[in-house]
């Protein structure tokens, strides 16, 4: 590499952490999550307008491939702290009614997104057939639980019984998303990897009775110091890239290494140990790694070839994509929840953001989608989520939030902690402390930090 390569990645570094700032910044001032914008920068700094000569100018050819590397350790890190957000025993230790709508939010679509893959298969064919069809169920039934959490500690909503039931079902539906999307890709792994991907099994068995008991062992050893070390760090950073590079390394890709090493970290007792690592880890990491993600993901995003054909298939797209998530409106309802409730769920199921475009840029990179179909999806995906806070606005406004939000319960040791999950670090307020309240067999307490922070 060259000096001038070298200064011309520390200007496109500059160039993103700017551009975030400001598509954020614009997002939030139009009642949007940041996310929105910055996605919808990257797409418009893409080949989208003009040609693509705004990333020709701001990202030159030949550092493209570093940016392509320092945003999939972004999102290695960002698939971690999803994993130390998501609760396993939420799916054993929630009531019937929060299961009820989990399974209904991501069975539903997922089966629209079936029958929706079968049409498009001819359009856009691929070898991995078997895989393009899974794909676009998962695609269809996806929640991205930060911004929904996001969203309901924005409007005050998570003080509602609709909200808490809201963070709940989510986290049970992420949950049940990404694994499906595991065992997906696991199974196009095999025609690729061949031996490797029987590793996965040792794999998890050591996650389990190996690396768990060691994570335990250090977050006692922070509980004893009270702050954390340069070894606790250092040794959770290395944990997170070994996990993440073995399950690629075996045909899994890394995002599954990173959560599930995420996962493994440990819960009791381990609540100040948790808050400081997203603080530690996320700022960085939100600021300038994921903005390169957004950039780097669109490179490929070129709305400007939608046309003729390809927008009446976006527009039966979004209609599978909305409708599917509508079913959980009908489940609540059943559930005897109002009206009014049951719409606000529907509404918040149907947030995508981070989470949708992680997995439509793993979609890409195995050649299950092309360019043009994944143009759409991101399309769709910024949408959907776009359409959530309005529709909220509608539906629940802000009097009726005030009227059913109910008083804040703190608990003895809940401690204020600082987070940064988007592009800010914000204090956590009373809302925070509720989370807390949602689950034990719960969404963990490191929930209520992504809820201080802007969400993905």
């Amino acid at each position: 590499m060259t000096s001038n390569h070298v200064a011309a990645l520390l200007f496109s570094l500059a160039a993103i952490v700017v551009a975030a700032w400001l598509f954020g910044a614009i997002a939030r001032r139009l009642g949007q999550p940041a996310v929105i914008g910055e996605i919808a920068g990257g797409i418009l700094m893409g080949p989208t307008l003009f040609g693509g000569a705004i990333s020709n100018f701001l990202f030159p050819t030949d550092i493209r491939p570093i940016l392509t590397m320092l945003a999939g350790v972004g999102v290695a890190i960002f698939m971690f702290l999803v994993g130390v957000e998501t609760e396993p025993g939420a799916v054993r230790e929630q009531g019937g009614t929060t299961l009820a709508v989990s399974l209904t939010s991501v069975a539903l679509p997922f089966g629209l997104g079936v029958c929706l893959a079968f049409y498009l298969l001819p359009r856009h064919p691929t070898p991995q057939k078997v895989g393009f069809i899974l794909m676009i169920g998962i695609v269809m039934s996806v929640t991205a639980f930060p911004v929904l959490a996001r969203i309901l500690a924005d409007r005050g909503m998570i003080r509602t019984q609709v909200g808490r039931l809201a963070v709940a079902c989510a986290a049970i539906a992420d949950l049940l998303a990404w694994s499906l999307l595991a065992v997906t890709v696991a199974l196009m792994g095999i025609n690729r990897t061949e031996w490797r991907i029987l590793l996965l099994v040792p794999y998890i068995v050591a996650m389990i009775w190996l690396v768990r008991p060691l994570l335990k062992r250090m977050a006692q050893a922070h509980a004893a110091s009270g702050e954390l070390t340069i070894q606790t760090l250092a040794g959770t950073l290395t944990g997170l890239l070994v996990s993440a590079g073995f399950t690629e390394w075996i045909g899994l890709h890394y995002i599954f290494g990173a959560f599930l090493f995420g996962i493994a970290m440990p819960r009791e007792n381990a609540a100040d140990l948790l808050a400081e690592l997203q603080d530690k880890m996320g700022k960085f990491c939100s600021v300038l790694l994921l903005p390169a993600f957004f950039i780097v993901a669109g490179f490929t995003v070129n709305l400007s070839s939608i046309k003729g054909a390809a927008v009446g298939e976006l527009g039966l797209i979004l209609l599978v994509a909305i409708g599917g998530k509508f079913g959980t409106f009908f489940a609540a309802r059943l559930a005897h929840l109002s009206v009014r409730d049951a719409g606000a769920l529907a509404a918040l199921s149907n947030t995508r953001g981070l989470t949708e475009l992680i997995i439509l840029t793993l979609a890409l990179k195995l050649g299950v989608l092309d360019t043009g179909l994944y143009s759409m999806l991101v399309l769709m995906a910024v949408v959907t989520t776009a359409m959530t806070c309005p529709i909220l606005q509608l539906i629940y406004p802000a009097r009726s939030v005030e009227e059913d939000a109910q008083p804040v319960r703190v608990e003895e040791d809940a401690q204020p902690v600082r987070v940064e999950e988007d592009v800010q670090d914000v204090r956590v307020e009373e809302d925070v402390q509720d989370v807390r309240q949602v689950s034990r067999g719960r969404v963990p307490e490191v929930v209520s930090r992504l809820l201080s922070g802007q969400s993905r």
